[in-house]
């Protein structure tokens, strides 16, 4: 089964179009629109989504908007589909085609034009990579370990986390003030 890659694609609350993560910064992260590939610092307190967290509720369950946007896809023979300006009616309409046992009641019109929204603007900039479901999981679980089949384990570190390394062979200063000088001088020479 097939779906679309959303990996590190980014919704910031407040702020229009979507953007992907770069890095991570010490009061935030760091993002590029999209739309004009301008670089900032989205900060901290920012309400940041990613779009492979997003789904959309159904009277059963919830769908990823991954493969939501997979089944725009292949309507749309991997073109633009309907715009997110059409009416509330021509939206509503065509998304029942896609999702009919969509949840009306939690998902609401605004919700429906972004999805077209999002959906246009990744496919006009080529960011609708089309992958294999099991692949994205094994992506997924890869991410979450830190390693995968042919990496080393030390290779991948956490970005939101600072590196700290200490060295085990220096004696911490205060330390080193409590001991006499002839010690101090084997512990700093190793």
């Amino acid at each position: 089964m097939k779906t679309i890659k959303l990996k590190d694609i980014l919704s910031i609350s407040g702020k229009g179009g979507l953007f992907k993560f770069i890095a991570q910064a010490r009061n935030g992260i760091v993002v590029e629109s999209i739309g004009d590939n301008k670089r900032h610092v989205a900060p901290g307190t920012a309400r940041v989504s990613s779009l492979e967290d997003i789904a959309i509720f159904t009277h059963e369950e919830e769908v990823p908007l991954s493969d939501i946007f997979m089944m725009i896809h292949e309507k749309a023979e991997g073109k633009e589909t309907i715009s997110h300006k059409s009416s509330p009616d021509e939206l509503k309409n065509f998304f029942q085609e896609l999702v009919p046992e969509f949840d009306d009641e939690r998902v609401y019109i605004s919700d429906i034009k972004k999805v077209f929204q999002w959906y246009n603007q990744l496919h006009s900039h080529d960011l609708l990579e089309v992958v294999d479901k099991e692949e994205e999981k094994e992506d997924a679980e890869e991410d979450k370990s830190g390693s995968g089949p042919d990496k080393p384990v030390a290779a991948k570190r956490d970005p939101a986390k600072k590196e700290v390394t200490a060295r085990k062979d220096v004696t911490p200063k205060k330390e080193l003030a409590k001991k006499s000088p002839a010690a101090r001088k084997n512990t700093t020479s190793k």
